[in-house]
């Protein structure tokens, strides 16, 4: 039995060259976002900021699979970076941002159950 399991979850696991190369990847698009201010936020160095940190893990978790932090690390990330670059919050906003937040993380409880499921048949 404790065979079965641990080769559910190796197969479930990225290889680390993979992980590697989504890194790379999102960094890349960080960076041609920041040099070509895609979002208006200024210079380079406005782009690369400890809540900007917080959007490019949670952007490697999701795309590692790991969905509910990865989401908390986007949301997270937004909630800071919103003050600093955009002005207020409007309150419409304020009152719906979190609980948004908790209604994708039960939706992303249910998809990832499809993937774990979809690993279990195999």
């Amino acid at each position: 039995m404790r065979h079965h399991d641990n080769s559910l979850k190796r197969r479930r696991e990225h290889h680390p060259v993979v992980s590697i190369g989504l890194f790379f990847i999102v960094l890349g698009l960080a960076l041609l976002v920041a040099t070509n201010d895609m979002l208006h936020l200024g210079s380079v160095k406005e782009y690369f900021t400890w809540e900007t940190l917080l959007v490019f893990l949670g952007a490697l978790m999701l795309l590692n699979l790991r969905f509910i932090p990865g989401l908390l690390l986007i949301a997270g990330g937004i909630w800071f970076m919103w003050d600093n670059h955009y002005g207020e919050m409007p309150q419409l906003i304020k009152t719906i941002y979190w609980p948004a937040v908790i209604m994708l993380m039960g939706l992303l409880f249910i998809i990832s159950s499809f993937f774990k499921r979809k690993n279990v048949n195999n």
